[in-house]
């Protein structure tokens, strides 16, 4: 099944490893060595990374969504394929909180 990670693109949850948060220094050392081999795909169309998503053949996903969203989106099919102006709500809504 494919899970919308924002703005249009998806991913297979056949290939998801892990969803987590960019902050910690170690994640951000594996997006950089991702980015210098060639193995980052970014779907965040230019804004911030909110998730970083590992997949098993070791790409690395960047997307603008909250990890809890992706999340919610790989355990729920229903909201699997939200429309873009809910996401973009939704967003908003978590970052005025």
């Amino acid at each position: 099944m494919l899970i919308n990670i924002g703005f249009g693109n998806s991913v297979n949850t056949d290939k998801l490893l892990a969803v987590v948060s960019p902050l910690a220094a170690p994640v951000k050392r594996m997006v950089s060595g991702a980015r210098d081999s060639g193995t980052l795909i970014d779907a965040t169309q230019g804004r911030r990374t909110k998730s970083v998503l590992v997949l098993e053949d070791g790409r690395i996903l960047l997307s603008a969504l909250q990890p809890e969203t992706v999340l919610r989106r790989f355990n729920d099919p229903h909201t699997a394929v939200m429309p873009a102006a809910e996401e973009e709500e939704e967003d908003r809504c978590k970052e005025e909180s």
